[in-house]
């Protein structure tokens, strides 16, 4: 399965941000039993390229929805990394991390939370887009409870 031309890395630190640089949405299960939520991703460079700044807004209801604010550049120990922070109130901070299991030009970071250790993944499907999911650590390995697919925002 090849990926599509555009799913290439750039150079340094942010490179492997570039194939998710633009804005990009998905329809997803929503919480109640058929509901539908709309979700938005959008990624541009921001500090003179210092960074890449994340917005991600999940549409929960006609007026509700949960927020999203990250950014992405150097962390503390000099490799690519991010800090989030959401709408409720919550936040982390994560570091580039290996998602080969998925995908081999998956895009991984993991993060401590409350709950043990998670991973977000990012990879490419054959047509443009991608799918994001979050997985938590398990004794057994890595457990799934989110995927989107995503596609260029209209």
């Amino acid at each position: 399965m090849a990926p599509p031309p555009a799913w290439k890395s750039g150079r340094g630190l942010l490179g492997p941000l570039k194939p998710l640089l633009g804005r990009w949405e998905a329809e997803a299960a929503g919480p109640g039993a058929a509901s539908v939520m709309r979700c938005t991703r959008s990624f541009e460079p921001v500090l003179g390229g210092a960074r890449v700044l994340l917005i991600a807004r999940w549409e929960t209801g006609p007026d509700s929805a949960y927020e999203e604010m990250a950014l992405y550049g150097k962390g503390e120990e000099g490799s690519l990394a991010f800090s989030s922070f959401t709408s409720d109130g919550k936040q982390s901070r994560g570091t580039l991390a290996d998602g080969s299991d998925v995908h081999p030009q998956a895009i991984a970071f993991e993060a401590q939370m409350p709950a043990g250790l998670a991973r977000m993944l990012y990879w490419p499907v054959e047509e443009e887009g991608f799918y994001f999911a979050v997985e938590s650590r398990t004794k057994t390995g890595w457990n799934r409870f989110m995927r989107h697919l995503y596609r260029p925002a209209a």
